[in-house]
């Protein structure tokens, strides 16, 4: 499948494959709407998450607001993935993470999908890179550092206004949770 270039119809065969990963929505990115901001990435130093300093992928390690937007700049296209589930309620902490697994598991198989029509493609996507069972940070090199998942919000984008600037739903009500990742080539 050849998707290289902006058109409907390589919209439309990319709507069809991240459906066909598993994902829920997905829109074209804007790329000029990508506004990576200091305060989100400083959010990461609150430790909610627990991976602050303890992973490539995140925060001190992973890439700043500054470098990625010098990184963002040399693409011209995007998609933004999203995939929903459903909760039993908003202490559902099995079904969140049983969902999150979901969208990673189509965003490492959109990824390389990408990879091979477009060579390189920058992905950004939702929570911590997971792709080994414990990371090498600090102490070693990165294992994989082709294919480190980057957090979005480590990498300094608020992800409900990024939704919201490119007309994709981000809150589903109750019962619902949402992870959400982009790519760009």
């Amino acid at each position: 499948m050849n998707l290289l270039g902006k058109t409907e119809h390589c919209y439309e065969a990319l709507f069809e494959l991240a459906k066909e990963c598993g994902f829920t929505h997905c829109v074209p990115l804007e790329i000029p709407t990508l506004n990576f901001m200091q305060e989100v990435r400083d959010m990461c130093g609150s430790g909610k998450c627990g991976n602050y300093g303890k992973s490539w992928s995140c925060p001190p390690a992973c890439p700043t607001p500054d470098e990625m937007r010098d990184r963002a700049e040399k693409y011209a296209y995007g998609l933004l993935v999203q995939t929903v589930g459903v909760i039993e309620d908003s202490l559902d902490w099995d079904g969140m993470l049983a969902v999150e697994a979901r969208h990673k598991e189509s965003f490492a198989r959109m990824r390389t999908l990408l990879e091979k029509d477009f060579g390189s493609a920058l992905a950004l996507g939702s929570g911590c890179c997971q792709l080994c069972p414990s990371c090498t940070y600090p102490t070693a090199p990165c294992r994989h550092p082709a294919r480190m998942e980057l957090s979005m919000e480590a990498c300094g984008l608020l992800v409900s206004n990024l939704c919201a600037d490119n007309k994709l739903g981000y809150n589903y009500g109750p019962g619902k949770t949402s992870f959400t990742g982009c790519f760009m080539w």
